[in-house]
């Protein structure tokens, strides 16, 4: 109940006429035990039914809406005199650098509020299989790798909030290790991998130049595909490096009003429709993403207008494919955010628990399916748009 009410409180709803109104339907307070799980379960579906409200929350609450600037950087011992360390280091000439022992002895706690950049070296298993939670295009041997811990920017609903205890950001420099295993693998099968769903590659790509030696290591290995999820507006890399048929760029892209409201410090929709442009002038091939839609005030009005404008800007001829799925996370990560982001109304919303995976209602996530499908194919093919479900993980629509 302390959760409901908090997500009414967020929303802008008036609490007081709402618990009278809930005090007379159900006859609070309830008889016994089981009547009140009964009576709660019924409250929440309506409280679900309650979109999320749109409006600058982070900015009332006095919060920094730009990327925050990096104040601290912390470097492991046994690469504090690596290349990638120093070619780094050079584009913070004014921050100071503090030598320790392992990252983790950092990361496990939260940082004291300052933007903190973590160098280090990453030990062990390199490579993971991919999450339920994510879309696999129709790849058998679907595979993430997370070279950079944490993103420059901060979205409200980022299932990172929930994954890590700490929002420093980490950066491994022992990229040989991971082409090393990711040979092994290869050598035995194809390989669908995306780098960049625990941070944003190309937005750090002008001080990490990571993606650079990646499109060298990709070029190589035909039998390899990557994809690169991402909400940035940097398009030197695509006036840099030739395109690859096996080097997918996957741009989110959410309407004015989500950004505004929800992804702090990420690129305006205009920025990022003017990359994607010159990613597809460049000839590299480039996915969109409409993943998370949102369940927000007016939705159809709000997702209507963005699709609309982003039809109108982007050739869909030049498309590789389409992704797009309703907001879904894992529902310890849900429960960590929760804790990490108490005044976010994305976070505090009372998602369903479905099979472990916190989600909206079957019924209003088909709502939003059909919309985008009707919606899309007006410029797309549907073997061409995929959409993730809560049952059966990624599918292509049906024709």
């Amino acid at each position: 109940m302390r959760q409901a009410l908090s997500y009414l409180a967020l929303s802008g709803c008036e609490q007081e006429t709402l618990i009278k109104a809930w005090e007379q339907r159900f006859d609070l307070p309830c008889k016994d035990r089981r009547e009140g799980k009964e009576i709660l379960r019924k409250i929440e579906e309506e409280i679900r039914a309650i979109p999320l409200p749109l409006h600058p929350l982070a900015e009332q609450k006095g919060h920094e809406k730009k990327s925050r600037p990096v104040e601290r950087i912390l470097i492991e011992r046994g690469v504090l005199h690596h290349p990638r360390a120093e070619r780094i280091l050079s584009h913070f000439p004014g921050v100071g650098v503090e030598e320790i022992t392992h990252y983790k002895d950092i990361f496990r706690r939260s940082t004291d509020g300052r933007r903190t950049l973590i160098l280090a070296e990453k030990k062990g298993k390199l490579l993971y299989p991919g999450a339920p939670v994510c879309q696999n295009f129709g790849n058998r041997y679907f595979f993430y790798a997370s070279q950079i811990m944490n993103c420059i920017f901060d979205c409200e609903y980022c299932y990172l909030k929930g994954m890590y205890p700490s929002d420093a950001m980490v950066v491994f420099l022992n990229l040989e290790d991971y082409f090393e295993e990711l040979r092994e693998l290869l050598s035995e099968h194809p390989v669908y991998l995306c780098l960049s769903y625990d941070t944003d590659l190309l937005a750090l790509e002008a001080w990490t130049s990571f993606l650079h030696e990646w499109s060298g290591f990709i070029k190589e290995h035909p039998s390899l595909s990557v994809e690169i999820r991402t909400k940035s507006a940097y398009t030197g890399f695509y006036e840099k490096e030739k395109p690859l048929e096996n080097l997918i760029f996957a741009y989110t892209l959410s309407p004015k009003s989500i950004v505004s409201t929800y992804e702090s410090g990420a690129p305006s929709l205009s920025s990022r429709l003017t990359a994607v442009k010159k990613a597809m002038e460049k000839g590299f091939p480039v996915r969109l993403c409409f993943d998370p839609v949102l369940y927000c005030e007016d939705w159809q009005t709000i997702y209507g207008v963005f699709l609309d404008e982003v039809m109108e800007t982007v050739d869909f001829g030049r498309v590789k494919d389409v992704s797009a799925g309703v907001f879904r996370i894992p529902h310890p990560y849900l429960r960590q955010m929760r804790k990490q982001t108490p005044h976010s109304a994305a976070a505090q919303y009372p998602y369903r628990n479905e099979g472990g995976v916190a989600c909206y209602e079957t019924a209003l996530e088909e709502e939003i399916r059909q919309f985008f499908i009707q919606k899309l194919t007006k410029k797309i093919g549907n073997d061409k748009i995929f959409w993730w479900k809560t049952q059966g993980n990624c599918d292509k629509v049906d024709t």
